[in-house]
């Protein structure tokens, strides 16, 4: 199935808009409440919004077909790393969607994943995946958020749009 460009586009838009989001919801917390360990692979708040970013560092180096990004240090585990390094890299992004074509789009991507595994798959499947994967993190944040009382931003697709016009 061929998924024309122009919805990659909208939706890497919607994946920034709703990442971006979450940091901002997470500038709220304490310490405490962004470490809280919920049990889950990424454990934390904290956490699951640096694999995000981590996930979105390796798919944009894989899509662009440049070399893989150095997975995250203990350091980079930090909520003023994704503030600092995250928005630009969310502008690569937009940047990067707004040359597809839909030439791109079903153009195949080969890859190796961080296990040494060799990929091959339409870049439509590939961008699609990483908006997905995102939505799960997303909603994982969300519900941690609750757990702690907190009422989290609406990551709807349907808001995006409305926020989008």
């Amino acid at each position: 199935m061929l998924v024309p460009a122009e919805v990659l586009r909208a939706h890497i838009d919607y994946h920034v808009w709703a990442s971006a989001l979450l940091v901002t919801a997470a500038e709220a917390l304490s310490h405490e409440e962004l470490t809280r360990d919920f049990g889950t692979g990424d454990k934390s708040v904290l956490g699951t919004l640096a694999h995000l970013f981590d996930a979105d560092r390796g798919w944009l180096a894989r899509l662009k077909r440049e070399p893989a990004s150095a997975p995250l240090k203990d350091e980079d585990y930090q909520l003023r790393v994704l503030q600092n390094d995250w928005p630009p890299l969310r502008r690569e992004w937009v940047e990067w969607a707004g040359t597809l074509t839909d030439e791109d789009a079903k153009a195949e991507v080969f890859y190796i994943d961080r296990g040494g595994n060799s990929w091959r798959q339409p870049l439509n499947q590939l961008v699609l995946h990483v908006v997905n994967h995102g939505t799960h993190h997303r909603g994982q944040i969300a519900g941690f958020l609750r757990a702690m009382g907190h009422v989290p931003p609406s990551l709807d697709l349907d808001g995006y749009y409305r926020d989008a016009g």
